[in-house]
């Protein structure tokens, strides 16, 4: 777990204007800075990034956040992969807290920059064998491949023999090699290269690091050849499960379609991208996770799975669609592309071209139909015992469906195939509640001072100093506002140095996610010309006024039900203080 005072520092250290600016070249623009917005389309710059405020916000599709939340949102990073990457921007190093590591752990920790290098050397001494192997250059342009592609790809060729990599590495029976998957050790403690006679595809992060790599024959069918596609294993730097071939070179193209195309081969993506579809991605030698569904949903709301129409396919396609449950929200869309039996995407886009292909994809069916259709391939939900059946195969989908508005919809679709009412399949099946609200979810009530409690509360963002511990006495009510109010002031009274997006981080999680984004909005707008000081001052004198007021009127409302012999003192009190109650 990453301390959450570093995080601050790290924030307080950063500039944004250098994180942005490494990805979408900004230009200044007053006090702030411009670009064409990286999240959508446009031709003139609605993008701004505030030096003083640390945030990014585009007034066209309104993404706005933080340093963090760029690299999350742009590069698709995680949120610890954006901590590291911004920290080694500023020359800081991540520790851990409350982690008991191990020796062993400690030195894997510094070995895994080593480990790192050692995959760019093998993957640059791979493309340099690729330019002297006329056989691979031969079958890469047999599949229809230029130069600039496998250039792009950065494609290689690991030739024929057994230890070249000793020619690079200087140290072959090093043990980075090993744990890193280029070489393999014998049972007699003899070493060899893993990949022999392949070409090769080396896989990414979302950084752009090679982790991995996957190897194809250049012929198959004899059984010297091995598998037709290697994998490097799993490794420290590479899970096959968390990670997807040609991520790091289709966001953008991704953003600029809103869409992803999953498909289940190397060769897939890089034929694809030779015609013009370039946000086309793979799954390594394994079925779509919830992880890779959830890294898609980082650059797009709409992903198509595509696969070879033979058995084969559908059995993958079924098990993506499975693995793809947990992950579903309202706001995204699966599809589901069965190419004709004797085509693999490469082969279509290879015979009839990008056109044809992307209009095929037109043809998808979403999950929702997809699911239904499987299960009723074979169920013909004529007997009593076909839809019983059907309700079997039916309830384990269900219960893993946690987008509200889709599992309603599949639901009643499900219950009216099956021939019963909603209710009654309620009744049969236990399935989670829909109606339940967010754990974060806070009451709504009627807001008469919103304007002046979220004034407060972005001044008080901006110069967090200003911040007084008597300031959490006057704050009544739990109104949203009300709660905003107390968890700015606890921020600004924890972090007094810090600047708004810190403070925006501390609020992450103590208030609605829905308000959140409204502060964010809001704070983007705020005047920097402002005398906060003087602003800040009437606020809280207006706010402390607001508050005695309903005080009063609640108190008041309560005399009211009183005769003056059951008053109090402060009671009596109020009355003498308030005109046209003085003699009731």
């Amino acid at each position: 777990m990453i301390p959450e005072s570093f995080i601050q520092e790290l924030l307080s250290r950063v500039d944004i204007v250098n994180v942005v600016d490494r990805s979408v070249p900004l230009k200044k623009a007053g006090a702030n800075y411009m670009a064409c917005c990286p999240f959508h389309n446009e031709k003139s710059p609605s993008f701004t990034v505030s030096p003083t405020k640390q945030f990014y916000h585009c007034f066209g599709c309104g993404a706005h956040g933080t340093a963090i939340s760029f690299l999350m949102e742009h590069q698709g990073l995680s949120f610890v992969e954006a901590i590291h990457d911004i920290a080694k921007m500023v020359g800081m190093i991540v520790p851990q807290e409350t982690r008991d590591t191990s020796q062993a752990d400690q030195a894997f920790k510094k070995a895994m920059p080593d480990m790192q290098d050692a995959m760019l050397q093998a993957s640059q001494y791979y493309r340099t064998q690729l330019k002297s192997a006329p056989q691979a250059i031969e079958y890469l342009k047999s599949r229809g491949l230029s130069g600039q592609i496998a250039a792009r790809f950065q494609m290689g060729y690991a030739p024929t023999g057994w230890q070249n990599l000793a020619d690079i590495f200087s140290d072959y029976q090093s043990d980075l090699l090993k744990t890193a998957g280029l070489v393999i050790e014998n049972e007699q403690g003899r070493r060899y290269d893993r990949f022999r006679d392949r070409i090769m595809f080396p896989i990414h992060d979302q950084k752009g690091q090679v982790i991995g790599f996957g190897g194809r024959v250049l012929t198959s069918g004899t059984e010297q050849d091995g598998p037709k596609y290697l994998n490097s294993p799993e490794t420290p730097l590479f899970q096959k499960g968390n990670e997807l071939y040609g991520l790091f070179l289709a966001r953008r193209a991704i953003r600029d379609a809103g869409r992803a195309l999953v498909v289940e081969g190397y060769m897939d993506v890089v034929a694809l991208a030779q015609y013009g579809i370039e946000y086309a991605v793979a799954a390594l030698g394994t079925a779509t996770t919830p992880q890779h569904i959830t890294k898609l949903m980082r650059q797009t709301d709409e992903i198509v799975f595509c696969f070879d129409g033979d058995n084969a396919g559908k059995k993958a396609a079924w098990r993506a669609a499975m693995n793809a449950l947990p992950a579903l929200t309202d706001g995204l869309r699966l599809n589901f592309l069965f190419l004709p039996s004797e085509h693999d995407p490469d082969s279509y886009v290879r015979e009839f071209g990008k056109e044809a292909f992307e209009a095929a994809m037109k043809t998808a069916l979403p999950l929702s139909q997809y699911i239904i259709q499987y299960l009723s391939a074979e169920n013909k939900l004529q007997s009593q015992e076909d839809k019983v059946q059907f309700l079997n195969e039916a309830e384990p989908i269900l219960k893993q469906i946690q987008a509200p508005r889709l599992a309603l919809l599949l639901r009643k679709r499900v219950a009216e195939l099956a021939g019963v009412s909603l209710d009654e399949m309620r009744g049969m099946i236990k399935l989670p509640d829909l109606n339940q609200r967010p754990a974060r979810a806070m009451p709504r009530q009627s807001r008469t001072t919103i304007s002046l409690q979220r004034r407060f509360v972005l001044m008080l963002l901006m110069q967090p100093a200003l911040a007084s511990a008597a300031d959490l006495d006057w704050v009544q009510g739990n109104a949203e506002d009300d709660l905003l109010v107390v968890a700015a002031i606890k921020a600004a009274l924890a972090y007094p140095n810090a600047h708004a997006a810190s403070l925006l981080r501390q609020l992450d999680g103590e208030i609605d996610g829905r308000l959140m984004r409204e502060i964010e909005r809001e704070l983007h707008l705020l005047d920097e010309s402002l005398d906060f000081a003087l602003e800040f001052n009437g606020a809280r004198k207006h706010l402390i006024e607001t508050y005695t007021q309903r005080d009063q009127s609640k108190l008041l409302d309560t005399v009211k039900e009183k005769s003056l012999s059951e008053l109090t003192e402060q009671e009596r009190a109020l009355l003498k203080s308030m005109s046209g109650f003085a003699k009731k």
